[in-house]
This record gives C-alpha cells, structure tokens and sequence, in this order.
C-alpha cells in the first residue's frame, strides 16, 4: 500500500564517495531532504538523482559542495520523482565528512 514513509537514512561510511539514500521500486515522490551536520567543521556535500541507476554524469547533480555549518540541518522540499524503471532512479549522496546524514520523505 501505498503512504508517506522514511525513503532512506545513511550516514556516509567513506568522505566524498557516493552511496545510495534511496532507490525507487515504485513510483515514488521525495517530498523532503534533510542534511544534519553532526560534526564540529563546516562541511560539503553533494546531491545526485540517477535515472535508472545510470553511470554518473554532471547533469545528474541538483546540490554540488553546498556547505553546511557547524551543527546546522538543512531541509530542501523539492518532490522530486522517482520510477522504478529497470533498475530503479536513486538518489545518491556524499559528503565531506562521515558525521553528516541524509534523511528523505515521502510517498510510494
């Protein structure tokens, strides 16, 4: 059944290496994504949404080293759509440092 939810959380494992926050199995909307930076620096950090999981490509990037403060979370509302396809759109992340984490809502 379809409903709001928690898409996905992740917490970088790596700096500056992408890993999956989400990736679709249904059609789904990503109403809203959150960014906490849990460290004591500023930080970056990247956003990338992958049409059926292709290979990365520049066009694919709607956030690219955004800073974020010390202890700030930011929250951008931008319903992005997301289909299943054959392997599925994903929404990818990286950041400058393993103490920043993603969080995305919405509905499927």
């Amino acid at each position: 059944m379809a409903g709001f939810a928690v898409l996905g959380q992740v917490v970088p494992a790596s700096i500056n290496t992408d890993i999956t926050l989400y990736t679709a199995t249904a059609q789904t909307v990503g109403s809203t994504l959150v960014v906490c930076n849990q460290s004591g620096a500023e930080q970056t950090f990247s956003v990338r949404v992958r049409v059926d999981a292709a290979a990365d490509n520049p066009k694919q990037m709607i956030l690219y080293n955004a800073e974020i403060a010390i202890g700030e979370s930011v929250f951008f509302t931008i319903g992005v759509t997301l289909a299943p396809g054959a392997t599925g759109d994903q929404v990818r992340v990286q950041a400058s440092s393993t103490a920043v984490s993603f969080n995305l809502f919405g509905s499927n």
